[in-house]
């Protein structure tokens, strides 16, 4: 684990290998290292990959109560600019989607391609006003719950099936949760509303989703498709929502053709843009 001061948050993070960057992206729950183990195992291969702890996870800050979106992509861009990453490629699960994109509204000459992994537009962005007012509230009553407690809650939502490989190891590192960082994360998810943003998106974009995620169903997955241009929309069968956990090699086939597909050299020398 590596630290990096940005903005006055200590941020914990993964990083293997070499070649173009591809910076990961976690949800509002687990960490960088639960949620993409295999990644950086079976991507450093052709990447460097970084995988950050969110302010309010894993072995990073808390940030202020006042954070939302735009705060955490600001976070992210000066986390990448103080790693030196050029043009990195961008994943993000979840609310790690959430955070790329308002990444790409407010820095959109940092990312160079876009995978959504299981992503929205924000919870108001998606959902109706009914749906996110009952998830925010469900998250609040559970950021108040014992650590196991909160693992049980939370736990079916997040897979098809909850006894696959990795499962175990991502749920230990849910009982290590902030109660402050995922109350923080789940009111910056409600309240975010990117649907403005998705008709100017121009980096390739490639949407990922289980086809059994139920915290964002295939209707999401298609009103992004049909709103951002060009985007590429991969379905992944017998899949829940953290989908990098529960099929990590179909997973990582899928984003390594895309990054491919795009021309990306992953041995060729990058210039800034």
């Amino acid at each position: 684990m590596e630290h990096v001061d940005v903005q006055g948050l200590r941020i914990g993070y993964e990083r293997a290998g070499a070649g173009p960057p591809l910076v990961l992206l976690h949800g509002f729950v687990g960490d960088g290292r639960s949620t993409w183990s295999r990644q950086l195992e079976e991507l450093s291969d052709e990447f460097t990959v970084v995988a950050w702890d969110t302010p309010g996870a894993g072995a990073s800050s808390e940030p202020p109560e006042w954070f939302r979106s735009p705060h955490f992509a600001d976070c992210l861009a000066g986390f990448i600019h103080a790693l030196g990453l050029v043009a990195p490629h961008i994943v993000g699960l979840s609310f790690g989607g959430v955070v790329a994109l308002e990444l790409f509204r407010r820095h959109p000459d940092i990312p160079r391609t876009l995978v959504l992994a299981g992503g929205y537009a924000g919870w108001t962005g998606s959902l109706s006003p009914e749906q996110t007012e009952e998830r925010l509230r469900f998250c609040l009553r559970a950021a108040e719950l014992p650590p196991q407690e909160f693992v049980d809650a939370m736990i079916p939502s997040m897979f098809c099936d909850a006894e696959s490989a990795g499962v175990a190891e991502f749920a230990k590192s849910m009982r290590s949760f902030s109660p402050v960082g995922f109350r923080i994360m789940a009111r910056a998810s409600a309240e975010a509303d990117l649907r403005d943003v998705l008709a100017r998106v121009n980096a390739p974009t490639l949407l990922l989703y289980g086809d059994r995620d139920r915290r964002a169903p295939i209707p999401i997955a298609e009103a992004l498709h049909t709103a951002i241009p060009g985007s590429r929309l991969v379905v992944l069968p017998g899949v829940g929502h953290v989908s990098c956990v529960e099929a990590p090699q179909r997973f990582n086939r899928e984003v390594r053709h895309f990054i491919r597909s795009t021309g990306d050299d992953p041995y060729a020398p990058r210039d800034p843009r």
